[in-house]
């Protein structure tokens, strides 16, 4: 495997402008592997790889960062072949910036096969059944492993909806895990020899007291960027925008801002006017792989039997998304892949949505800097989450 080429062992962020009718913001974070600018999308890339995508295809749509998951790495391929290989960089060759979560949304989520305590969470793995415990000390030393530009800290994330008690205790837990992970984090290094960020995660639920709490309670840690979890999870969008739009309020203005799991391109343009600079989610490719393709007018089910005939691009505008999907391929031909069960149709459909959102981030970026963003925001958003 080639080496992942380390630019330069700072980390930073650099705000270069804002919108003036809008909390939208542009800049570029620094990382070892590279720079990102911002606002970014980050496709998901849970196993050390984005499904039915090879890298150089996501090089072409300007990628500038990708994901990769802690607890299903953990588990397979293990750390030891990761770090055998120079961390996650080294074993998939993915040559620029990275992030990997902490896995605490991952066993949170094994309702029936985990158990939370002050310590962690001890959960049974879903491949095997075998027994682990996630602590914030063992999560960091996991992810110094896989040797990640941002390491995200271990939280509790709460489920939606949740009794207020419950919320805020695991708010609490959040807060206390954090300083524990802060200590064991410094105490530590990377073991490929550039520098790690850390960042903190904003909880809280929907209640607005406690994510206020939170919030002011984690901008105080001066940690290099800050992350806002535990939306996204089922809660209507208002909820979210009006959490959103909070914490963004109380957070450093001069620290990257990442809402974790959002979200559908309605949802990814309204976080960036209330100042978000970092977007993740599954949506995208797992849309791609449903047959559910993105357009600035609204989303194709491509198995619809409108689209047996038509024989127009799948998207006329490919050439902005440097996908060859968008411009190669017609609509009837995705639609006799897709009813065929034709491998290559998630493949395509992938590949284009991913370049959808990447474009659609990258154009945001460009409208923050001439003043556009607000009016091409309230432009779009009506339509370009509907069914079409």
């Amino acid at each position: 495997m080639a080496d992942a080429q380390v630019s330069d062992n700072s980390f930073h962020f650099e705000l270069q402008h804002r919108d003036p009718a809008s909390g939208a913001r542009a800049g570029i974070l620094h990382t070892p592997h590279g720079p990102i600018e911002t606002p970014m999308f980050m496709p998901v890339g849970t196993a050390g790889t984005v499904k039915g995508l090879h890298f150089s295809e996501l090089e072409a749509l300007n990628a500038r960062i990708i994901l990769g998951n802690t607890y299903h790495l953990y588990l397979r391929p293990g750390l030891d072949i990761i770090r055998a290989a120079g961390g996650l960089h080294g074993f998939n060759s993915w040559e620029r910036p990275m992030l990997t979560d902490s896995g605490g949304y991952q066993v949170f989520s094994l309702a029936g096969r985990r158990k939370i305590t002050e310590e962690g969470v001890v959960f049974r793995s879903h491949f095997d059944g075998s027994k682990h415990l996630f602590s914030p000390e063992s999560v960091m030393d996991i992810e110094r492993v896989l040797g990640a530009d941002i390491m995200m800290a271990f939280d509790e994330c709460p489920p939606w909806p949740a009794e207020d008690r419950a919320v805020r205790e695991a708010t609490e837990r959040t807060h206390r895990w954090w300083t524990r992970c802060a200590a064991r984090f410094a105490e530590t290094q990377c073991p490929y020899g550039y520098e790690q960020a850390l960042f903190p995660i904003v909880q809280g639920g929907t209640i607005a007291d406690l994510r206020k709490f939170s919030a002011e309670t984690l901008a105080e840690a001066d940690a290099p960027g800050m992350a806002i979890g535990g939306l996204s999870v089922g809660e209507p969008a208002e909820l979210m925008y009006a959490m959103t739009e909070l914490v963004c309020g109380i957070l450093p203005g001069d620290r990257p801002r990442y809402l974790m799991g959002v979200g559908t391109p309605g949802n990814i343009l309204t976080n960036i006017g209330l100042g978000i600079d970092l977007f993740d989610c599954v949506m995208p490719s797992r849309h791609g792989r449903t047959a559910l393709l993105f357009t600035r007018d609204g989303v194709m089910n491509m198995r619809n039997a409108k689209w047996q005939t038509d024989f127009s691009a799948l998207d006329a505008e490919g050439e902005r998304l440097s996908s060859p999907t968008s411009a190669r391929h017609s609509k009837a031909y995705l639609h006799h892949l897709y009813r065929n069960k034709e491998m290559l149709g998630a493949q395509l459909g992938s590949l284009h949505n991913i370049g959808f959102y990447l474009a659609l981030v990258r154009e945001a970026r460009e409208r923050i800097f001439d003043g556009s963003f607000a009016a091409w925001r309230d432009q779009l958003v009506p339509r370009i989450d509907q069914r079409i």
